[in-house]
C-alpha cells in the first residue's frame, strides 16, 4: 500500500503503544509498518533531502499525539501513551485525527502558536478548502514544524531542575545581543540571590545592568502579581530599574497590568514565547534542512 499521510498514521501508532509500554520511535515504526502492510519498496521512498517518507510521516505523527497530551515522550526518542492517549483510543480505534485533537487545549494552543488557522482556515460546512500558493504552503508549513519544535523545546525545560532554565535564559538573551561584546552575563542563582536569578551587564564596568528572574513551572501555573511585585523589590534592592521575568508557564492578567504600570521597566516572557525564542535564535535547537524557492528573474529579459 501506498504510505498513508501523518494524520492516518496517528491510530496505529497509539496501537502500537496502547500496552503502556516506553517504546523507541524506530520500534514504533516497525510495528506501524507490519500493522498496516507497508512494503518494503515503500519504506524506501525519500524525500529530496534523504528522508525516509514513512520515517517522516510516523515521527509527524508522533509529534501531533504529543502536542495533544495523548503521547508522552519520558526519553530521547522515546514515546508513551497517556491515559489520555488510551481513551481516545477506546473511544476512535479505527481512526485519530487533527479534528479529534483539536479536542484538547493543549493542541489548540500548539496550531494557534504556528498560525496555521490564519494561513489555512478550517473547512466550512465539510468543504475542502483550496491550497494556498507554492509560497504559502512553504511558510505554513516551516512555521508548523518550528512550532513543535518550540513545544518540545518547552518540555524538555520543564523536565530539567531550575538552575538549568536560569543558566538557559542568559544564553538565549545573549544571543539576542545583550551585553554586547564587551558585556557578560552572570548566573546568580543560589542563597542570598535576593529572588534575582541572572544579571546582564552591558557595558564593561556594570554600570548598565539587566535582572533576570527565571520561573519553571508546570503549564498549569500561574504567575501572579505578587510575584511581580517581588521581583520588582528585588531590582530596587539592588538599585536596578530594568529586569527580565522569563517563566515557563503564563502570566495572569494582573501580573500583566502591574508590569506595564510599574516604574521600573520590566519585561515578562511566558512559556510559549520563550520556546519561540529558543527556536528563532538556536538555544536547545538547531537548522535542519534549508529549501530555496526559486522565482523568475525579470531583470534579465529587459
Amino acid at each position: 500500500m501506498a504510505v498513508p499521510n501523518y494524520q492516518t498514521l496517528m491510530a496505529p501508532v497509539l496501537q502500537a503503544l496502547q500496552d503502556g509500554r516506553a517504546r523507541p520511535v524506530k520500534e514504533i515504526r516497525e510495528v506501524v509498518a507490519v500493522a498496516i502492510g507497508i512494503s518494503d519498496e515503500d519504506r524506501l521512498l525519500v524525500v529530496k533531502s534523504g528522508v525516509g517518507v514513512f520515517d517522516s510521516r510516523v515521527g509527524w505523527a508522533v509529534t501531533y499525539l504529543v502536542q495533544a497530551g495523548l503521547v508522552r515522550r519520558p526519553g530521547r526518542a522515546i514515546a508513551q501513551i497517556t491515559e489520555r492517549g488510551l481513551a481516545v483510543l477506546r473511544d476512535n480505534p479505527d481512526r485519530v485525527d487533527n479534528q479529534i485533537l483539536d479536542r484538547f487545549e493543549e493542541f489548540r494552543e500548539f496550531k494557534t502558536r504556528a498560525r496555521v488557522k490564519e494561513k489555512q482556515p478550517p473547512a466550512a460546512a465539510g468543504v475542502p478548502m483550496p491550497p494556498g500558493t507554492p509560497h504559502e504552503t512553504i511558510i505554513a508549513a516551516v512555521e508548523e514544524s518550528n512550532a513543535a519544535v518550540a513545544a518540545e523545546l518547552l518540555t524538555r525545560v520543564r523536565e530539567q531542575d531550575p538552575a538549568f532554565l536560569e543558566n538557559l535564559v542568559l544564553k538565549l538573551l545573549t544571543a539576542m545581543g545583550y551585553g554586547g561584546a564587551a558585556g557578560s552575563a552572570e548566573h546568580l542563582g543560589r542563597s542570598g540571590d535576593e529572588g534575582l536569578d541572572g544579571v546582564i551587564k552591558q557595558d564593561p564596568l556594570g554600570l548598565d545592568r539587566i535582572y533576570v528572574q527565571a520561573k519553571r513551572y508546570a503549564a498549569d501555573r500561574t504567575v501572579g502579581r505578587p510575584d511581580i511585585q517581588g521581583f520588582v523589590g528585588a531590582l530596587h534592592g539592588a538599585q536596578a530599574d530594568r529586569g527580565v521575568f522569563i517563566t515557563t508557564s503564563r502570566f495572569s492578567t494582573d501580573a500583566r497590568d502591574y508590569a506595564e504600570k510599574v516604574a521600573a521597566r520590566v519585561i515578562l516572557i511566558d512559556g510559549g514565547e520563550l520556546s519561540g525564542l529558543l527556536v528563532k535564535y538556536n538555544i536547545g535547537a538547531q537548522d535542519s534542512e534549508t529549501f530555496v524557492l526559486k522565482q523568475v528573474d525579470e531583470d534579465f529579459f529587459e
